[in-house]
């Protein structure tokens, strides 16, 4: 091997290897700003007022730092080693230092000629601290807050990372907490740990949480068990789900099943005809508006799979067709089979998703799940009761709400209902903290709340009322046990001394 002092260029990406890859899901890392995006060649990206294009970091290891240089490209950045504080000047105390504004020679002008220039952000920087007057002057805690102050600024630094439940979490937390119900991370950690969620489990999740929840569950299972997730409306939303970049194998045992199909099931009248009747619905409402005149034929099954294409492809190929032909009544043939190939695919897809929740409610109408997720915008006292139904004894349930009070209905709700134990509703208290040598306080700023959890343990419910031997003989031990205490009553003769 020879040596060479060049430092060695990004290596290809292997399976299973922790090098980034074209296509994968990845989470734009600044200070404490966050942002999931998809690594796609000559795409450009918009993150914290910057753009730039993803190419260069395909090939290297998550958690490595990039600056963006000129033209949009990243280029990995070499560590740098702080000074020692010996070697800092700095000040006693900031009582003579006057912000008047009149302490940094350098202007607004004579910035943007240096970013003209090309000159890096630390560069500049390293000049906007020789040109201040009143740097020297400041104290070793006040001139760490101004140079990263200042970097945060001018410096174009952005670090890759690995998306994670922890990471994905406090991103949606920050940017975008309604998607989520408002639930902080901490409340997600005390939900999965409360679920007793683990690989080779056969969970339950009923959540409209951007597909958080359900992601967070698939990544503490590994793959291994089954997660039916229960959706209101046309279909899931997983959008959250999608930024963990899971293979195709944790799929294999992600199920869906519609709620409003729930009491059917429970009920015992739910049939595949109820699925295949809404399926024949919506695709003939698709097939009237893409004025498909001609039927399929059984002939034209065979292509299916060769139309993979996603679905947004589609009305741009119709958009180019009919630019090309200037007769409105004419139509092309390779138009009419573009448009048979995507009824097609739609038609397979449906298909494909009518098995699936079949085999969902197969793996429902076992009623031997091993843990129930509710955390939806819904009130969950209607869901948790029908829900509970599914779960098999001695398993834990965890309900998410955003408020307090419909948990206190639900709670007092399952009291009556019975088949419940060790019934808790808890608010967890999170607030940060500052780490840092001889300046370690509490944040002045912090999480004014992250949701309640009512969480407990299903049990065998109490059959005394149907079976009227088992009444009769409770019955008797009851007055056995009214008729014990009467004779600890009686008073003892006193006598006569």
């Amino acid at each position: 091997m020879e040596g060479s002092g060049e430092q060695p260029g990004p290596q290809p990406p292997q399976p299973g290897d922790h090098r980034i890859g074209d296509g994968d899901f990845v989470v734009l890392k600044r200070e404490d700003v966050f942002k999931a995006v998809q690594v796609q060649r000559r795409k450009k990206v918009t993150f914290e007022k910057q753009w730039f294009y993803l190419d260069n970091v395909i090939g290297h290891s998550y958690g490595t730092t990039f600056e963006v240089t000129s033209g949009g490209s990243l280029q990995p950045t070499k560590k740098k080693e702080e000074p020692t504080p010996e070697t800092k000047e700095a000040g006693t105390d900031n009582r003579n230092i006057v912000d008047d504004g009149k302490s940094q020679k350098l202007t607004q002008d004579d910035i943007k000629a240096l970013k003209d220039k090309g000159i890096k952000g630390e560069e500049i920087v390293q000049q906007l601290i020789e040109n201040s007057t009143t740097f020297r002057d400041k104290t070793e805690f006040a001139q760490d807050k101004y140079i990263k102050k200042k970097k945060k600024k001018y410096e174009a630094i952005v670090t890759v990372v690995k998306p994670t439940t922890r990471i994905l979490s406090i991103m949606y937390y920050a940017r975008e907490p309604g998607k989520i119900n408002h639930m902080r991370y901490d409340t997600l950690a005390q939900m999965l740990t409360l679920g007793n969620i683990r690989a080779g489990n056969k969970m339950i999740v009923m959540e409209t949480c951007a597909g958080l929840v359900l992601g967070a569950m698939m990544e503490r299972m590994g793959g291994f068990g089954s997660i039916i997730q229960l959706y209101p409306g046309g279909g899931p939303v997983r959008a959250a789900t999608t930024c963990f970049g899971f293979p195709k194998s944790f799929l294999s045992g992600l199920y869906e099943f519609p709620l409003n199909k729930v009491d059917s099931l429970l009920k015992g009248t739910f049939s595949a005809e109820m699925l295949s009747s809404e399926l024949k619905d919506s695709a003939s409402v698709e097939e009237s508006n893409g004025t498909l005149e001609e039927k399929q034929t059984p002939e034209q099954e065979n292509e299916d799979s060769m139309a993979e294409a996603p679905e947004s492809t589609h009305p741009k190929e119709q958009e180019t067709m009919e630019s090309v032909s200037q007769d409105p009544e004419y139509k092309d043939p390779k138009e009419r089979g573009s448009k048979k190939d995507y009824i097609q695919e739609k038609q397979r897809r449906q298909e494909e998703q009518r098995r699936r929740q079949l085999e969902a409610a197969a793996l429902l109408s076992e009623r031997n799940a091993d843990g129930l997720i509710v955390a939806s915008r819904f009130h969950p006292t209607p869901l948790l009761l029908s829900l509970l139904d599914f779960v098999a004894p001695s398993r834990p349930f965890v309900v998410y709400c955003q408020y307090k009070e419909p948990l206190l209905e639900c709670y007092t709700k399952l009291r009556e209902r019975g088949g419940v134990i060790n019934l808790r509703l808890s608010e967890t208290w999170l607030r940060n903290y500052q780490v840092l040598p001889d300046r370690s306080h509490p944040k002045l700023l912090m999480s004014g709340g992250g949701g309640y959890l009512l969480s407990g343990f299903t049990v065998t419910m109490d059959n005394l009322k149907a079976d009227p031997g088992l009444k009769s003989n409770s019955s008797t031990l009851e007055l056995r046990k009214t008729e014990e205490p009467a004779a600890k009553k009686r008073k003892c003769p006193e006598s006569d001394s």
